[in-house]
């Protein structure tokens, strides 16, 4: 029968196999744009996540992204006709990664990436592991802070945090306080730290109990509070500080955590705290101008944290320095040892930090009274003493002892 209208009407026959010719070019045609289109696409794609890996992290609307060179890209796609999707693999070469810049020894973001990277319901890519070994404690829990603040702010976005922190309590003079302190009693003012745990020791206290330590901590002589509050490494939290500051505790609060971004310390603000810490090793001197900036915008204090001779030599560049703290752990090793306190105020670097009136917090190894003695004889007008108190099932009892006060 189709041998028959073949014959019958060759006219229809001829038609039909122009139509289905006309059909197969038309889609090939539009395969073949459909496959440009998404490869282009992966290629602008993977070309700006790969620039974006090798900016310094500077993610603050008034900072200018840094010059950075370009990277060389090698890339393959393939095109999956069944889900009619891409798949991109790309590469990274010839990157220059110089160590220390500005000073800074912890980088901000794993070098090769976060891995897999979603672009869609058509195609995704993957950016292979370069380097993506943290050096140290610090850098896994920097590393892990870019993770925990996407889930933050999706959850509560920065313009709320804003006006929740204009909303807050008022805020107390924290380094006022210490000078207070000092100047009254002769002895290092004692910044008395709340935390539950940490990565090297474990679960330090673990009937922890934020708000009575904070309340044992006023009563036995502690001048200010620092609360930890990073989840994951500390098991603190960001609630500790609010649940201190309402349960009626009237020492000034040092929110500590590892600030990377302004969102934080909005955060901290809006909870109910009076200072913030900044961490030289962490953010350059133009990271760390910018959010003492919106720190002092708050009228929050900033305790800016060194380890090393040149992160103090850097930061004593800027201007707006008045709370130095000296931590003396060493962030490849984590020996502990006082004489990097005594050492840097001994040298030259000592003699500036007298020079202009700035403040001197002693950090890590304070454990007994003696220990007070070599670091307040070193120039340290203040301590922060976490580990060695809330250990202890008295700690009122605990920083008398430390501190030589008499009942």
């Amino acid at each position: 029968r189709t041998s028959l209208a073949w014959v019958v009407n060759p006219f229809k026959a001829h038609l039909q196999i122009i139509l289905i010719l006309a059909t197969s070019l038309y889609c090939s045609s539009f395969y073949k744009k459909k496959i440009n289109m998404y490869s282009n696409a992966c290629h602008k794609t993977c070309e700006a996540v790969a620039f974006r890996h090798q900016l310094r992290s500077q993610e603050y609307s008034n900072v200018k992204a840094l010059s950075v060179s370009r990277t060389s890209l090698s890339s393959s796609v393939k095109f999956l006709r069944s889900k009619r999707s891409l798949s991109l693999t790309c590469s990274s070469t010839d990157v220059e990664r110089p160590e220390n810049v500005d000073g800074v020894t912890i980088r901000r973001r794993p070098p090769g990436g976060i891995g897999n990277h979603a672009c869609g319901q058509d195609f995704d890519f993957k950016v292979p592991d370069i380097d993506n070994v943290p050096k140290n404690i610090l850098e896994e829990i920097v590393w892990h802070k870019y993770t925990e603040l996407e889930k933050r702010k999706s959850a509560l976005p920065l313009a709320t945090v804003m006006q929740m922190a204009k909303a807050a309590l008022p805020v107390r003079d924290f380094l006022g306080a210490l000078l207070a302190t000092e100047a009254r009693t002769g002895k290092p003012a004692l910044i008395a730290e709340v935390k539950k745990a940490s990565p090297s020791k474990g679960v330090i206290q673990p009937n922890f109990d934020p708000v009575r330590i904070a309340s044992e901590y006023e009563k036995g002589g502690a001048t200010c509070l620092s609360v930890l509050t990073d989840e994951k490494f500390f098991q603190g939290s960001f609630e500790n500080l609010k649940n201190i500051r309402r349960a009626g505790v009237r020492l000034p609060l040092l929110c500590k955590e590892f600030v990377v971004e302004p969102y934080q310390i909005f955060l901290a603000r809006a909870k109910g705290a009076d200072a913030i810490l900044l961490i030289a090793a962490v953010l350059p001197n133009q990271d760390l101008t910018y959010l003492m900036k919106i720190a002092h915008s708050l009228n929050m204090t900033v305790l800016l944290e060194v380890h090393t001779a040149e992160e103090m030599e850097r930061v004593l560049k800027l201007k707006d320095l008045k709370l130095l703290g000296i931590n003396n752990r060493n962030l490849e090793t984590f020996e502990v040892t006082l004489d990097v306190t005594t050492e840097l105020m001994a040298g030259p670097l000592g003699d500036i930090v007298r020079e202009r009136g700035i403040t001197v917090v002693g950090e890590s190894g304070i454990f007994t009274p003696a220990d007070v003695e070599v670091v307040q004889n070193a120039g340290v007008k203040a301590l922060l003493v976490g580990e060695s108190l809330v250990r202890e099932s008295d700690p009122a009892t605990a920083i008398k002892t430390l501190l030589s006060l008499e009942d």
